[in-house]
């Protein structure tokens, strides 16, 4: 009898054992674990990096001068891209001026210009000056209006996401994305991006700090982040409901004790 007590409890421990450690450890789960534990923590940020524009971009550009209706010409369904209509189904493509496989973009009245390597801002002194010739004092703006993202595996809500600044970082694509959910692994993000006809993937620690001084903080525009589930997840998966295996045991194990009594 008292072997059978002995092997009764050391089976419903072993239980209770396993559905604790279905939880992911707490230890891996807060960001920048090696922050000082200090009130503020300066630093430089110096890795803001510039984003330089690539074929497949299309560009929003919005032309004003003196004579509004002069500038009209350029304005290319301006309405629609400052709606900020971006649902890019084939019925419905985001318009604006495509940055062609030659790295030009084409303007009426002006033709092809370079653009491709180049900032925002480049393009947007380059414009004004090819612009010279036709407009009085031209001002122009511009932004790329195809700028997306896609977050997927262990996150809130997994999408393809549309930015409007091309500043945009990983944690910020993390955020529209709902955060990693408490199963991800924070140490191995992995982010996937095509440059210069290769594909790189790079992994990423959300834990620690210097993930602000990655070259690789700041997005570029297709760019992929995967966020890998930690073994947590598929034991969550069997148990979704851990507390309430732990109750379930400890209730067995109360009328079992009192049947071997």
């Amino acid at each position: 009898m008292i072997n059978q007590k002995i092997k009764l409890f050391y089976f419903i421990f072993s239980c209770i054992g396993f559905a604790f450690t279905s939880c992911a450890p707490y230890k891996n789960i807060p960001y920048y674990q090696d922050l000082k534990n200090d009130p503020v923590t300066t630093e430089k940020m110096n890795n803001r990096v510039q984003y330089f524009i690539h074929t497949g971009d299309i560009l929003g550009v919005n032309v004003s001068s003196r004579n509004p209706e002069s500038a009209a010409v350029f304005n290319y369904n301006l309405a629609r891209v400052n709606g900020n209509n971006y649902n890019t189904s084939p019925e419905n493509p985001v318009i604006g001026y495509l940055v062609d496989d030659n790295g030009m973009i084409h303007l009426p009245l002006v033709g092809a210009i370079k653009v491709e390597g180049l900032s925002t801002n480049d393009v947007t002194e380059k414009l004004g000056v090819a612009l010279l010739t036709y407009l009085k004092d031209p001002v122009v703006n511009i932004r790329i209006v195809n700028f997306k993202v896609y977050v997927y595996g262990d996150v809130l809500r997994p999408n393809v996401y549309t930015l409007q600044d091309d500043h945009t970082t990983v944690t910020q694509a993390l955020t529209l994305a709902g955060d990693l959910n408490i199963t991800a692994l924070r140490k191995k993000v992995l982010l996937i991006r095509n440059e210069g006809g290769e594909r790189k993937y790079i992994k990423l620690d959300l834990t620690s700090k210097q993930l602000f001084n990655s070259p690789y903080f700041y997005l570029q525009n297709n760019d992929e982040i995967y966020v890998s589930p930690g073994r947590a997840k598929t034991a969550t998966q069997g148990f979704p409901l851990a507390g309430l295996v732990i109750s379930g045991l400890s209730v067995i194990a109360i009328l079992l004790t009192h049947y071997y009594k």
